[in-house]
């Protein structure tokens, strides 16, 4: 039987801050490695301050995205508490991961290569912007920044309006789930051979593995991609409608389904007009279709189309609202929604099971250098501590 702390006696040392290192920590942590969070004694990671709203004086965003975590608070300057992190990596550390400026972390001495010769099988995680190599290497990078510069942003939103961005951190949290793969391959192969190296992830490279297909068809084709709102470029209808009290997202993949689809809204007749018979026909003339489709779709309540479309066999769902999601049964069927230790705050859990266990929420994000014992370097003060607590 599958255990769902499958990384456990791994020890990951991350230099994490804002979103993509962070999110590859908790990915780590929630699967039962001890993570250690280095944070920099002037104030930690800066997206403690990310808010409101907040949770006992730090903001749930970082609270969601550093449990299962320890945190370390030192100057990585100062020889004394940079050299007992760095004894600490050699003697005890199998994962470092870092999302820190290109070339940071090798001036301050804990760049990879600082770690090859005394620790052959170390795994070394470098999450970058626009990559190691080429003539942006050293611009800082965020994720809308990216979405900007990868194209993402020129395919979002409806022609002939303003481009807009995915609303929640995409790239950077696929920055972070190519870290954990990475990281996860390399402690494969170190298994098979002993060795550990380096895996390098970036920004800018996220991003335009999610565009692999746009990529794909442009090359193909030469033809950009226009913005399509909440509908596809190849596949019509393939989007959100507007019903009488809501809004509905209709899914007519191929020709069977488009003709269930026009039978269940009684308007069987488009099956049989030549523009609309094949899926081609219907992405070449969408402009014509889908203002029909709209207005029949618009006469009626979102749940009577629910129903229609539940018992034709059309996928389609009702654009939810997050209150509307939570309050779902399937979300308490699947147990997705965990609660702190204390019962105090409730987050998303990790999208995993193992054996049917999902991994539990049993640690809460750390204070600012709640741990600073466990690399012997002098705790942060009293009072300090327990203001970053909440006490």
């Amino acid at each position: 039987m599958l255990t769902s702390r499958p990384l456990e006696g791994i020890t990951v040392v991350e230099f994490g801050h804002s979103v993509a290192a962070p999110y590859a920590g908790l990915i780590l942590g929630e699967l039962g490695a001890d993570v250690i969070k280095v944070e920099n004694a002037d104030g930690g990671d800066y997206a403690r301050g990310w808010g409101p709203p907040f949770w006992e004086g730090t903001s749930v965003m970082y609270q969601v995205l550093n449990r299962s975590k320890s945190s370390v608070s030192l100057d990585l300057k100062d020889r004394i508490s940079g050299g007992k992190l760095h004894d600490y990596i050699v003697e005890k550390a199998d994962v470092v991961i870092h999302n820190m400026k290109f070339g940071a972390m090798e001036r301050l001495g804990f760049g990879s290569d600082t770690f090859v010769e005394k620790r052959p099988d170390l795994i070394y995680c470098n999450c970058g912007a626009f990559g190691n190599v080429g003539p942006l290497r050293d611009r800082p990078g965020y994720d809308p920044l990216l979405q900007a510069f990868s194209g993402l942003m020129s395919m979002m939103g409806e022609e002939g309006r303003p481009p807009v961005r995915v609303a929640v951190s995409i790239i950077d949290m696929g920055m972070g789930l190519w870290a954990a793969i990475g990281i996860l391959a390399a402690l494969n192969e170190r298994n098979r051979t002993g060795n550990g190296g380096r895996v390098d992830t970036s920004l800018l490279e996220t991003a335009l593995g999610w565009l692999t297909v746009p990529f794909g068809n442009f090359l193909a084709s030469g033809e950009l991609p226009r913005k399509e709102g909440s509908g596809a470029v190849q596949i019509v209808p393939y989007q959100a409608f507007i019903a009488r009290d809501g809004e509905i997202m209709i899914l007519a993949g191929n020709d069977g389904l488009f003709r269930k689809l026009a039978q269940a809204i009684g308007r069987p007749d488009l099956t049989t007009d030549p523009r609309f018979m094949t899926n081609a026909g219907r992405v070449e003339n969408r402009a014509v279709l889908l203002p029909i489709l709209q207005k029949v779709l618009l006469d009626r309540d979102v749940a009577h189309w629910e129903r229609l479309l539940l018992e034709a066999g059309v996928p389609h769902s009702p654009i939810q609202t997050l209150d509307q999601v939570l309050a779902h049964p399937q979300i308490e069927a699947l147990s997705m929604l965990q609660e702190s230790p204390d019962k105090k705050l409730r987050i998303m859990g990790l999208p995993l099971s193992f054996d049917g266990v999902r991994p539990e929420f049993t640690v809460r994000a750390p204070a600012q250098g709640q741990h600073n014992e466990l690399v012997d370097v002098r705790p942060l003060a009293a009072e300090k501590v327990d203001a970053a607590i909440g006490g």
